[in-house]
Formats: structure tokens, C-alpha cells, sequence
């Protein structure tokens, strides 16, 4: 479902744990996805900021796919939709 979700908000998405969390705390973010096969030390950080400012969280299982979903070559570890 999370993956349908980011490729459609194509326009609207922040690729990347650095990038994430700059837009979460510029207040430009509606939710976050992580992908559980990701580096968990990365994503934590993600998690963390995003349950402290109330922002909704969703966990998919690939990399991979997530960055499909994202349109890109590489896996995406995190990604943010932005309002």
C-alpha cells in the first residue's frame, strides 16, 4: 500500500534519511516510510523524530522497492511525503 502511496506522490517526496529529517524539522512533512531491510541505525533517527512530532510512520519491507516506488535506481531507506 505505502509504495502506491509514494509513487503517487511522486512530486511531493523527500528521498533520504539527511534530507527526511531536515524536512520534518521544517515542519514540510506529512508522513514517513522506512524500509525495514534498511540500516536500522539510520532509520532510528527518522522514527524517533517523527513519533516526537506526531508524524504519521509507515514500515515497508525493501529497499529496493521503495526506491522503484520512488522512481530511482537505488534503494531508498527513507522517504518523506511532503504536504
Amino acid at each position: 500500500m505505502s509504495y502506491e502511496k509514494v509513487a503517487q506522490a511522486k512530486s511531493e517526496i523527500v528521498i533520504g534519511t539527511k534530507q527526511t529529517l531536515k524536512a520534518m524539522k521544517n515542519g514540510e512533512v506529512i508522513e514517513v516510510i522506512t524500509a525495514d531491510d534498511a540500516d536500522q541505525t539510520m532509520t532510528l533517527k527518522v522514527v524517533r523524530l517523527a513519533r516526537d512530532l506526531k508524524i504519521p510512520h509507515t514500515r515497508v519491507s525493501s529497499m529496493k522497492e521503495l526506491g522503484n516506488a520512488c522512481g530511482i535506481d537505488v534503494g531508498a531507506a527513507t522517504v518523506a511525503i511532503k504536504q
